[in-house]
């Protein structure tokens, strides 16, 4: 499964935003900001594999 990598677009108190970079597609993913990093703001990057979040850089 993956990798994957997305970019937070917005934080909405507990939910994220992403935005997948390595593929073309509009679509927003929602997900739940206690399945991410805890340091991450809007513009992180991010990487999905292994069902799991980590930091890009």
């Amino acid at each position: 499964m993956g990798p994957y990598e997305y970019i937070v677009v917005s934080i909405n108190g507990d939910y994220a935003e992403l935005k997948r970079t390595d593929e073309e597609s509009e679509e927003l993913k929602t997900v739940a900001r206690a399945l991410l990093p805890p340091e991450i703001e809007e513009g992180t990057r991010l990487r999905y594999e292994m069902l799991e979040y980590s930091l890009i850089g």
